[in-house]
């Protein structure tokens, strides 16, 4: 478990800005599950999703060098002679040149492990070292905080015996934000430990269908079927298609305009629609 204290200083407040989406739709009987994703759904997320999900160009790093004041200081901390450009260009290389060679092992949409990452561009083995600075550094270039009412939709959830689950893209800090942020780890807030599927665990990371099929799976050995789960994230291509695909029910979370990818100009979802779309986290418990 990584320090609290070493992460509190980049822990700030944070709002979510109000999309044009209003809640709508329905579902044809009462939910016995809910899986999340986690970047954009459950925490607001600076830049909208995982940070390391920027694109490769330079010119899409804009947000990322905003913010170099802070990195550079990480960089002087953990004595890494680099500017704060030169080493975000080598982890997007790296990262590209090993979703590569996944792909070219059949793995369509292929997740990295990022510690492993960084131990390849600040030639350091020492995992503690590594995975301080890999969380640090996440959460300069993405803030995150909880979405209003996470924890009294996941406190009335766990009351009325709703099962809880993850699907989402992470990395290895990712379940640590639930106890940073809200001081409980995922199963004390209610969460199915079968349940939890992270993308840097499977190797696999959205829209693959790889961790929906395997949710599937793991919900049959709890008695409950697809059409009694409800899948809830703010992406269309990367949540609600292949949550669509899989046979869940699906939930659009339309309440933050950072995260919000309506993604109109993919051929996938052009015609696609979620069963609902919320705004608001407390309005999944109309549903249970």
């Amino acid at each position: 478990m990584l320090n609290n204290k070493l992460i509190s200083q980049y822990i700030a407040p944070l709002s979510p800005i109000p999309t044009t989406l209003h809640q709508s739709g329905n579902l044809k009987k009462k939910i016995k599950c809910m899986m999340f994703d986690i970047y954009g759904t459950l925490f607001i997320s600076g830049s909208g999703d995982i940070g390391i999900a920027k694109k490769k160009s330079p010119e899409a790093y804009n947000e990322a060098y905003e913010e170099s004041c802070e990195l550079e200081q990480l960089l002087i901390k953990f004595k890494i002679r680099k500017t704060p450009k030169a080493v975000l260009n080598d982890l997007f290389s790296v990262i590209e040149k090993k979703h590569e060679k996944l792909r070219k092992q059949g793995i369509d949409f292929p997740e990295i492990e990022i510690d492993k990452i960084w131990m390849s561009i600040l030639k350091n083995n020492d995992p503690v070292t590594v995975r301080k600075f890999a969380a640090m550094f996440e959460m300069i270039v993405n803030p995150v905080y909880p979405m209003p009412n996470l924890k009294e939709m996941l406190s009335a959830c766990k009351k009325s015996q709703v099962l809880l689950g993850i699907i989402s893209n992470a990395q290895f800090y990712t379940p640590c934000l639930f106890e940073w942020l809200l001081d409980s780890n995922l199963e004390k807030l209610g969460f199915h430990p079968d349940l939890i599927l992270f993308s840097y665990r499977s190797g696999h990371a959205k829209p693959s269908p790889f961790m929906f099929q395997e949710a599937i799976n793991r919900l049959k050995g709890l008695n409950v079927l697809a059409d009694s789960a409800l899948y809830i994230g703010n992406d269309m291509l990367n949540d609600i298609y292949p949550a669509k695909k899989a046979g869940f029910n699906t939930a659009l979370f339309a309440g933050d305009e950072r995260s919000l990818r309506l993604r109109k100009d993919v051929l996938e979802c052009k015609t696609l629609s979620a069963d609902l779309v919320i705004t608001d986290l407390i309005q999944l418990l109309d549903y249970i």
